[in-house]
């Protein structure tokens, strides 16, 4: 069965980040993305056919000079029967191109019109540049991650560019397209990631605002303060997990560790947490993280080995649930979520810009002829 959303025609406007994992998102459920790349763009937003380069894998190319009127005037009829159009650039270029909202509205009223940025279409920031570290700052969220006595650390870019960025899109258009049913109506669809990021730290701005959670880094349940939430090193250098929250787990949790019977401190006293981080510390480095692994997998504890990349791939859990899937040579992560009876797929690797054009123009309408003369006018390649 194809996807639930085979049928969906979107235009992705080239990019990095977190418009292309939308695309990415929206493809491996069946929408049928077409990527508009520039016949000359920076390396950086070249793509060179890799099937390493995952996110943009399950889309077609069409290179397009946006800076020719033809260029432009062939975007335009490809919007008019697309279901969606999804672009990552800063505040006014679309406008600026001549591809704005307005204008592709009028041309198709149904349309979809996806927009992600860093600040957003409005705001006093919003014309400034930025990347992910910077908009999950404002947010807040990068000031609570973090040990104690350390500086905010970067989760990587998945808060603002993945999680709060490409994510909030793709659920945007998502939510924008069913109203279509209703209505009959396209909208614009404003994803800024400093709006993601914010909404990713509802639970804990709130919990913060009621005094349950401390502006102090490292010192909450969730932070790294808790000697029962926390990663440990192992024997042989490796880390092991543990999440052992509720108390019936962390009874559990105790057990395996050894120390049940001994007098422990109330497991919610945080005067004593750093004293039994220690002893927990010392502990694991006991034995190596296989061996813990026998220790607790199966458990009522909350326990996972810290993998890495490499290994993941291979863990009897992500292999049962075929978490990666071999396609082309690579190990791409597998389409999510899952469905019973419309699964997504991987249905083709990144491609070079332009590799499609011809047979995409085709797709949206345009004749032998027109395709010839608009390459010999330099709109397309």
């Amino acid at each position: 069965m194809a996807g639930p959303l085979t049928g969906l025609k979107v235009i992705e406007m080239v990019g990095i980040g977190p418009a292309p994992f939308a695309a990415m998102c929206l493809s491996d459920l069946g929408a049928e993305i077409v990527r508009v790349d520039r016949p000359k763009g920076e390396a950086f937003l070249r793509g060179d056919g890799s099937a390493h380069d995952f996110l943009g894998r399950n889309r077609p190319s069409v290179a397009v000079d946006l800076k020719n009127p033809r260029g432009v005037e062939t975007v335009l009829r490809m919007v008019d029967s697309a279901d969606g159009l999804l672009e990552g650039f800063r505040p006014g270029v679309m406008e600026r191109l001549g591809l704005g909202p307005e204008v592709c509205l009028a041309r198709n009223p149904g349309l979809v019109f996806g927009r992600m940025t860093g600040w957003g279409q409005e705001g006093p920031l919003a014309n400034d540049v930025g990347h992910d570290i910077n908009y999950i700052a404002l947010s807040g969220a990068l000031h609570a991650i973090g040990r104690k006595g350390q500086a905010p650390t970067p989760p990587l870019n998945l808060v603002g560019d993945f999680g709060g960025g490409g994510l909030l899109l793709a659920y945007g258009m998502l939510a924008a397209w069913l109203e279509r049913i209703r209505s009959g109506q396209g909208q614009v669809v404003d994803a800024a990631m400093v709006d993601g990021a914010t909404m990713l730290m509802a639970s804990i701005h709130g919990a913060a605002q009621v005094g349950f959670w401390s502006e102090e880094r490292g010192t909450n349940l969730l932070d790294t303060g808790s000697h029962f939430y926390d990663v440990y090193e192992t024997k042989d250098g490796k880390w092991v997990s543990i999440g052992s929250i509720e108390p019936q787990f962390y009874v559990e949790l105790i057990r395996r560790l050894g120390l049940e019977g001994e007098d422990l401190p109330d497991q919610m006293d945080k005067s004593q947490w750093p004293k039994m981080k220690e002893r927990f510390a010392a502990i694991f480095r006991t034995r190596t993280r296989d061996e813990w692994c026998a220790v607790f997998e199966g458990g009522e504890v909350c326990f996972a080995p810290v993998l890495e990349m490499r290994e993941a791939p291979d863990h009897p859990h992500n292999r049962a649930r075929a978490g990666f899937v071999d396609f082309a040579g690579a190990r791409a992560p597998a389409p999510a979520p899952r469905f019973s009876r419309t699964p997504g797929e991987i249905r083709s690797v990144s491609v070079a810009p332009g590799t499609n054009t011809d047979e995409v123009l085709a797709d949206y309408g345009f004749s032998d002829d027109e395709i010839a003369g608009l390459r010999e006018a330099g709109a397309v390649a």
